[in-house]
């Protein structure tokens, strides 16, 4: 009788809960081959899309997670086990988990903006926050770039998203301003043709239509007259250049007599009777 009962007890599990688990089971298979099939459709998007390599395995992998978190919920409610406490228990955990990491979820939320939109890249040379550098590497939370003294500077992505970012390395080409700053005796269209000279001698200028190099006074200074020295040139010439026409700007000038002042100042002694 007792093993009779047991017997029983076991026919009564299979048909209530028998439909139930094969039910489950089912949905878990199938939950999980859809999940592969959305996971691959996403990936090839994001290929699509040339999305940087770290952002699309964090995607993917927060894609997963949360598409099999729904399917365990789905599962378990199919089994018959309550599942509303199961996921407001969730929901806490993550407003509480929300509200403790609020500056790093801003940091990521910032890499994640900074990865879709490409504002930069790795290698080019930016200004943000008061700091300029080489983009050396792009995470989902922070920064780094290479400072031009060879020092490592690591950015927050939730700041640098909503700072103002300067890209140097974008356009390809820079303009450069260098002023010269003459006597006021000083020859102003001698300058101008010495330094004019001096910069149509380097193939590395550009002559473009609309980039020629041009040189004009812009300010009636106190001690002197200030010409700017405005030309184009390629990202990796740009430097080189601009320390050239500083230097042999200088020596050309002396050499042609042109007075380079500096700052001075008349005083006059006034005698007392």
């Amino acid at each position: 009788m007792e093993v009779q009962h047991w017997i029983d007890k076991g026919y009564e599990l299979i048909i209530n809960f028998g439909p139930k688990v094969l039910g489950a089971i089912l949905i878990w298979i199938i939950g999980s081959w859809v999940i592969k099939l959305l996971l691959k459709g996403v990936e090839k998007g994001m290929k699509k899309g040339n999305y940087e390599i770290s952002l699309q395995k964090f995607l993917l992998n927060l894609i997963s997670w949360t598409l099999k978190v729904v399917l365990i919920v789905v599962v378990l409610g199919t089994v018959g086990i309550e599942t509303t406490s199961f996921a407001a228990i969730l929901a806490a955990a993550g407003l509480a988990l929300g509200l403790a990491l609020q500056g790093s979820l801003a940091n990521f939320a910032g890499g994640v903006l900074i990865l879709i939109m490409k504002p930069f890249k790795i290698g080019d040379f930016i200004g943000a926050q008061g700091v300029e550098g080489t983009v050396k590497e792009i995470s989902i939370f922070n920064t780094q770039l290479t400072t031009f003294g060879n020092q490592l500077a690591i950015l927050p992505n939730g700041k640098l998203s909503n700072d103002n970012i300067i890209n140097y390395s974008s356009e390809g080409i820079r303009r450069d301003a260098i002023t010269y700053g003459i006597g006021y005796d000083s020859d102003i269209k001698l300058t101008r043709d010495i330094i004019l000279k001096l910069v149509n001698e380097q193939p590395e200028v550009l002559q473009d239509e609309g980039k020629q190099p041009m040189m004009v006074v812009t300010e009636l200074a106190d001690s002197s007259v200030n010409l700017s020295l405005r030309f184009w040139a390629k990202n990796e010439d740009f430097w080189g250049l601009h320390w050239k026409f500083l230097e042999e700007g200088k020596i050309r000038l002396e050499a042609a007599g042109i007075e380079i002042p500096y700052p001075q100042r008349d005083v006059h002694l006034i005698k007392e009777s």
